[in-house]
């Protein structure tokens, strides 16, 4: 009886089970602390708290504490009476002191102890299961007797009486114990399934985890190469912002310092020509004839524009600095026997008057141009220079898009059933080569008959993609026997003709294609329109390389660094289809596998 109070004691009110991990309230009652936060859960926004036990209430959700003491006195319990926690349900004959359950009666629909347990009828209808608190479930409903068999008609659990006079007569019917191991090998079969899912479902994910962990240090790779990339296009393109801006300014000193030269010499002239007027001026009011011609010289009376004159009247007399006498050009008349700085004597130009022999600074002879009018020798430098920057930053932005988006060649296959009859296709549908001997294929819609080319099976409707093509080299003894090593690689539209002339890769609207011949001598063809490349191709390689949304085509050749050679710019309206076409030799298709696309 002790022992039964203590229980009673240890029990939470809630449950009615010993406690677990209880807490106390702020009235000292005591309860697990799962039941008490549910209880406490269910009268959230009530506005008030109530003790399950007393009923005391508070405004606040009360604060739960641990009660420390209550746990280890509940745990040394449970460690002195071990067998009374296995079900959890109780004797139904126990009142006075419960006992837990360890077998159920489905007859007589109560659960027993061990005492209750040993005097509990024998007899074959008293039916003994685990201890359960359900024990109305395993009777019929209709005829309340105990559930014994399994209708497979119905999929439902029946008594005997369901079986022989009931709905389910006829019907039929197995053991509880068969149907269920029969259900539970079904299950087992689909859970052996499940498992084999489950375990392909976790290699697939981490398949998927390595894929995206080698998709993200390739995208951090990238990321890096870019940011590389266009740190060396900032610096190349501040180094040519300095030496653009140092040549604009070195042009800046010369022309300064060029005109400040001239502008000097013509003060000095105007100085002299000004002493000369004031001269001039005082004979002009002289009264006294006499005065006037022992005053006036030869050279003041001379014209500077028909004797050449001094520095100030460029004369072309020659003569002494006085006279002007023919004697061998000064300083000032500009003799014809060397021309001076200031008159442009014929001997050799001057700096201010453009004389023949050179040009010079301020009027632009045609010995070559001057900097302050901006001569032929001076200007196109600068032209030159912005051309230079305009074609190193295309070529950056070329590597750009050919480095980083076009980045996995595409998958080409060609297509047998378009083949000329005189190309021999490799097993791996991937190198065309020409032969003498035509082949006896049949001459089908899809087949080209006039020209010796072959499409790709599959076209392109989206996205960029790129494509490299080994062409063959012809040996010298090649082409003394064999004639020109001709060939075209291109793409076409799948309605391209397949008869005639203008069936050809680039006779037509329908087709763009790079052309070449054994000198490496090369052209672009569309229409018929023909191109020629300024470059040869030293390279056995070539790339073709699409952006079907921008409406480009563009060729490049294999060399080191890749060299751009054209592109086209079209408005793509059909799927486009690889295309190749060679009368001597072979062309053979490398790489093999697909970047970002959509192909028909």
């Amino acid at each position: 009886m002790a022992s039964a109070g203590l229980r009673k004691e240890l029990e939470c009110s809630v449950c009615l089970n010993l406690f677990t991990d209880p807490v106390t309230l702020g009235c000292g009652h005591n309860f697990c602390r799962e039941c008490i936060d549910q209880t406490l859960n269910t009268e959230d926004g009530s506005g008030v708290y109530t003790c399950p036990e007393c009923r005391e209430e508070f405004l606040k959700r009360p604060r739960l504490k641990r009660n420390v003491t209550l746990h280890n006195v509940v745990e040394n319990f449970r460690s002195t009476q071990p067998h009374q926690e296995i079900t959890g349900i109780r004797c139904t004959y126990c009142v006075d002191t419960p006992a837990p359950a360890v077998r159920s009666c489905l007859h007589c629909e109560a659960s027993l102890c061990d005492k209750h347990l040993r005097v509990h009828s024998k007899g074959s209808e008293h039916v003994l299961t685990d201890p359960s608190t359900s024990l109305e479930k395993r009777k019929c409903s209709v005829h309340k007797k105990i559930l014994e068999y399994y209708c497979t008609e119905d999929a439902s659990c029946i008594c005997v009486s369901c079986s022989l006079a009931g709905e389910h007569r006829g019907h039929r019917v197995e053991m509880l114990d068969e149907a269920s191991e029969k259900k539970k090998m079904k299950l087992r079969n689909i859970l052996q399934k499940v498992i084999t899912m489950r375990k392909k479902t976790e290699e697939r994910i981490q398949s998927l985890e390595t894929g995206k962990r080698k998709s993200q240090e390739k995208a951090v790779g990238e990321a890096e190469g870019v940011t590389a990339m266009f740190i060396d296009i900032r610096r190349r393109v501040d180094d040519l912002e300095k030496k653009v801006l140092s040549e604009i300014s070195r042009r800046k000193e010369d022309t300064s310092m060029s005109l400040s030269s001239v502008i000097r010499q013509l003060e000095r002239k105007k100085d002299e020509m000004s002493r000369k007027i004031k001269h001039m001026e005082e004979l002009c009011y002289m009264s006294d004839p006499l005065t006037f011609l022992q005053e006036t010289d030869t050279g003041t009376l001379c014209d500077p524009e028909e004797d050449g004159g001094d520095e100030a009247t460029g004369g072309h007399d020659g003569g002494d600095e006085d006279t002007g006498g023919h004697d061998g050009g000064d300083e000032d008349t500009g003799g014809h026997d060397g021309g001076d700085e200031d008159t442009g004597g014929h001997d050799g130009g001057d700096e201010d008057t453009g004389g023949h022999d050179g040009g010079d600074e301020d009027t632009g002879g045609h010995d070559g141009g001057d900097e302050v009018t901006g001569g032929h020798d001076g200007g196109d430098r600068g032209a030159e220079l912005i051309s230079h920057i305009s074609h190193t930053l295309s070529a950056m932005i070329r590597d750009i898009n050919v480095t980083f988006f076009v980045q996995d060649p595409a998958d080409i296959l060609l297509d047998v059933n378009t083949v000329h009859n005189n190309l021999l296709i490799a097993d791996n549908l991937k190198t065309v080569t020409w032969a003498d001997e035509k082949q006896n294929r049949p001459e089908t819609a899809k087949r080209f008959q006039y020209h010796p080319q072959v499409m790709s099976r599959r076209g392109f409707t989206s996205g960029r993609h790129y494509w490299d093509v080994e062409k063959s080299s012809p040996s010298v003894s090649w082409l003394i026997f064999e004639g020109p090593c001709e060939w075209r690689v291109g793409m076409c539209y799948p309605s391209i003709a397949r008869r005639g002339p203008q069936s050809g890769i680039g006779n037509n609207n329908k087709s763009w294609c790079l052309y070449g011949v054994h000198n490496n001598l090369c052209s672009v063809i569309h229409d018929s329109k023909v191109i020629p490349l300024p470059h040869q191709i030293s390279s056995d390689g070539v790339r073709i390389c699409l952006d079907y949304e921008a409406g480009q085509l563009s060729f490049y050749e294999l060399c080191d660094p890749i060299r751009h050679l054209h592109t086209f710019t079209a408005a793509f309206s059909e799927p486009l289809h690889a295309a190749l076409c060679v009368w001597t030799g072979y062309l053979s298709i490398s790489g093999g596998s697909r970047c970002e696309e959509s192909s028909t």
